[in-house]
Formats: C-alpha cells, sequence, structure tokens
C-alpha cells in the first residue's frame, strides 16, 4: 500500500492506519529529514528481525538505531549523562544519529552490542507515528550501494520496489539522498563517526 501523508500537516486518520500495521508487527518505510527509512514496533523482535533479514544486518555485529518522539522518550532506551544531554538537545530534533549505551527496556537483540542508535528526525511524520504508537521505532535506512536515486527519493518508486516486502510506503514527499551525522557518544568524547547532513553544535 502506498499512503500520501502530507509533511506540513499528517491526517491522524492515516497516522493511526500506520500505527495499526506497526501494532500488527507490520513493516513500514516512511520519510525523516534524511533518507525514506524502512522500520518497525522496535519493540518487536521478530519484525525486527524481520528488517534485519531484509537488510542482510547482522544485528550481533550493527548497530540498531531507533526513533524517539522527543528527549524525554530517550531515557527509557539509552543511558544519557548531563553532558550528553546537553549535545543532545542543542542538536535535536535533526538530522543525527546519536550512538548511546543501551538501557535494559530494549529487547535482547539490541544489547547484544551493548549500545543503540537514537534518532529524532525533524519530520513530524513519523514523530507523530512514534507518538501515537507509543513506542519507538527501529529506523534503517533504504539506501543500498549503487542505488539508482529514484529509487531511495521518489515514494512511488520505492513502493514498486518494496511493495512485497512491507506493509505500507508512506508518500511524505520527495526524499533525500544524505544519510544522518552519526555521533558516537559512548563517552564524553563525543566523536563524529559518519559526517552527513547535519553539522553538530
Amino acid at each position: 500500500m502506498l499512503l500520501k501523508i502530507y509533511p506540513d500537516k499528517p491526517n491522524p486518520k492515516e497516522i493511526d492506519k500506520v500505527v495499526r500495521i506497526l501494532s500488527d508487527g507490520g513493516l513500514v518505510i516512511y520519510p525523516t529529514d534524511t533518507l525514506y527509512a524502512i522500520g518497525c514496533d522496535a519493540l518487536n523482535v521478530r519484525a525486527v528481525e524481520k528488517i534485519c533479514r531484509i537488510k542482510g544486518v547482522n544485528p550481533q555485529k550493527s548497530n540498531l538505531s531507533i526513533i524517539c518522539y522527543d528527549l524525554s522518550g530517550i531515557s527509557e532506551y539509552a543511558k544519557v549523562n548531563n553532558t550528553t544531554f546537553k549535545l543532545l538537545k542543542r542538536n535535536l530534533p535533526g538530522p543525527f544519529t546519536f550512538i548511546l549505551p543501551a538501557c535494559n527496556e530494549l529487547p535482547k537483540i539490541y544489547k547484544n552490542r551493548k549500545e543503540v542508535g537514537i534518532r529524532i528526525p525533524d519530520n513530524i511524520i513519523v514523530r507523530e507515528i512514534v507518538y501515537a504508537l507509543g513506542n519507538p521505532i527501529l529506523s534503517m535506512s533504504i539506501l543500498e550501494d549503487n542505488e539508482q536515486p529514484e529509487y531511495v527519493t521518489d515514494p512511488e518508486l520505492i513502493h514498486e520496489k518494496y511493495a512485497s516486502l512491507v506493509n505500507v510506503v508512506i508518500d511524505g514527499g520527495i526524499g533525500s539522498m544524505e544519510g544522518s551525522t552519526v555521533v558516537n557518544c559512548l563517552s564524553d568524547d563525543f566523536e563524529v563517526i559518519r559526517q552527513g547532513k547535519g553539522i553538530l553544535w
């Protein structure tokens, strides 16, 4: 299903459709402030495993990232000290992924590496979905090596490619080709490990 949701004013009925799919363990492709991403209810381990298979990701060897609604939701899933919190507050919502120590609230699939990527995109569609769901959403970009730009940025072509793999593709407008800036916050010596769209300050 291809579902149009307007980024300036998402329709609550359309948001609810997506939330019902996620609550049932479904998979969704959605816009962020960077790339389009594939996701699920981050606390549904079977759905997370399904996305890992689709993307060819070994969760024991790769960091998994989740989208939270706002800063207050982060402390449930990651350990944040005062120095890190100030960094997050300055830069979120925005095009960043912050690598933080994982909390016990996350399923074991995240804790194999004892860390988790945290995102709060500057995109109202996905944040409204997270808020209505009541859980964070797993987030993996759909960008692949040698991918044609149109199949990453154009929702209709994304739907054409992924229709058999996911339950819904959200059309939130043309997406970006640039990923988030990834920041390692496992110590107070913050390190940008991938420079993307976001400029840290």
